[in-house]
């Protein structure tokens, strides 16, 4: 169908972004035939991007909220760290299991219909916390509500958005994404931890579910399946190549296993998994969540605490952005060796750099540990999409599992080490030690797969 706003011109072919793909999967099967536009000033796939970065900053924003709101809970119920770790752990258990599912529901159900669910449910989970008294009421707000929600809000969703809405500056759009979903984590840090506390935990709850709510209404309106819905072809795609996808039929969980079991047969699977899962457990798991209280051990108050992890938000942005554009560009192994070493350096010496103030060597961990803190997203999403073809992004979202898993644990470990030995020292060196692990797993995966150009055909000829 022709858009009114844009009448056909006579010679689409001379505007690449948008003229009418050809080739026998551009039927009606696989949604509206491409229709001539005229030239665009700026290609829907950027207003698409944009939406989707604004989703996942906001959906974010309780992800990150935890760290700001375990010192009041603490002081307010009397709730100890392992307690409030564990109702943690299961937040990010759930985020990361629930991805690979919400992949697949993406392509059975439509993107806007999952993440305005998604968005409603991690605000239905933030606002409901204020009614909070006990502290397995933690399990079913902070640890079901909104692990669930974030969950299909996770980095499957940027992958999605890249993967269908571009073909070139893919790693780009990516390192874009992934640095909206950090990046709100850690900047509503700030604000929510002045809230807490001036005016308490639970008028900061919902801001956090209003922030969630407001995104809704531009998904509603902005986002799109396919460019085909659009009836333009994803950005950089070259008309005279490119056939539009099949559009996915069929039970979302049975895709998501399969992916699982298909891509569980190769050792590069295990190497970006295990991987990917010490990424989760020294970011989220242990700074996202353990920095602050470790900072307020060390006589630092918990709003200037929750002001370095903003600065480190803001550099993750130019880290990711700059990742992404590395990756289109360079060896994605190479990438992650470099990014976990220099990770596993700063995890080594960060005992000694936390006192009661903020100081230029401190500083100097927080800007080198922003620029890499989601830097591995877009190199590893990559490595699943060479290797894994069309599965890429159902099998990136089980990479992606285990490291909530590895968060999950790396929080649950990192409260009970505080509790056991008053200090989050051995947490800190353990998290060191394990990134020299994931540097050397990076070296161990591989671009492709052997057969790899006979299963094209093959799937081609079915």
């Amino acid at each position: 169908m022709t858009d009114p706003s844009h009448p056909p011109v006579e010679d689409p072919a001379t505007d690449p972004a948008t003229a009418p793909a050809t080739g026998p999967a551009n039927g009606p099967a696989n949604g509206p035939a491409l229709a001539p536009r005229r030239r665009r000033r700026i290609h829907p796939a950027w207003w698409v991007a944009a939406v989707a970065f604004l989703a996942l900053f906001a959906a974010a924003g309780f992800r990150g909220a935890p760290g700001a709101l375990m010192v009041p809970l603490h002081e307010d119920f009397g709730w100890s760290m392992s307690i409030m770790s564990i109702a943690v752990s299961i937040n990010l258990v759930l985020y990361g299991l629930v991805a690979p599912f919400a992949a697949a529901l993406m392509d059975r159900f439509g993107l806007r219909r999952v993440i305005s669910s998604a968005l409603v449910l991690i605000a239905v989970g933030a606002g409901g916390s204020v009614a909070m008294t006990a502290s397995w009421h933690l399990l079913i707000f902070w640890g079901l509500l909104i692990g669930a929600g974030t969950g299909a809000m996770a980095l499957v969703f940027a992958a999605t958005i890249a993967e269908r809405w571009f073909v070139k500056r893919r790693g780009l759009v990516m390192g874009a994404l992934t640095a909206g979903a950090a990046t709100g984590q850690l900047v509503i840090l700030p604000p929510v931890a002045a809230l807490a506390e001036t005016i308490g935990w639970r008028p900061a709850s919902l801001v956090i579910a209003g922030v969630a709510l407001i995104a809704v209404p531009l998904v509603a309106l902005v986002l799109r399946d396919y460019p085909e819905d659009r009836g333009v072809m994803p950005y950089g795609a070259d008309p005279a190549t490119y056939t539009a996808p099949v559009r996915t039929t069929g039970g979302a969980m049975k895709r998501a296993i399969d992916s699982l079991r298909y891509a569980a047969c190769h050792r590069t699977f295990w190497a970006l998994a295990i991987a990917f899962a010490i990424c989760g457990a020294t970011t989220n798991g242990l700074i996202g969540i353990h920095f602050i209280p470790s900072a307020h051990d060390h006589g630092m108050a918990a709003t200037t605490a929750a002001g370095l992890l903003a600065v480190v938000g803001v550099f993750d942005i130019i880290g990711t952005v700059a990742s992404g554009w590395l990756t289109d560009r360079f060896d994605p192994r190479i990438l992650l060796l470099l990014y976990y070493g220099f990770r596993g350096v700063g995890l080594l010496l960060l005992p000694w750099l936390l006192s009661d103030s903020v100081h230029p060597s401190m500083l100097l961990f927080i800007i080198i540990y922003g620029l890499d803190w989601v830097a591995t997203v877009p190199p590893t999403v990559a490595l699943c999409r060479e290797f894994f073809g069309e599965r890429g992004t159902i099998v990136f979202g089980w990479v992606f599992a285990s490291h909530q898993i590895g968060a999950a644990a790396a929080a649950a470990g990192a409260g009970v080490i505080r509790d056991v030995f008053g200090t989050y020292t051995y947490a800190w060196w353990g998290g060191a030690a394990m990134c020299a692990i994931a540097a050397v797993l990076s070296l161990m995966t591989r671009t492709k797969r052997r057969g790899a150009d006979r299963d094209v055909v093959a799937s081609s000829a079915r």
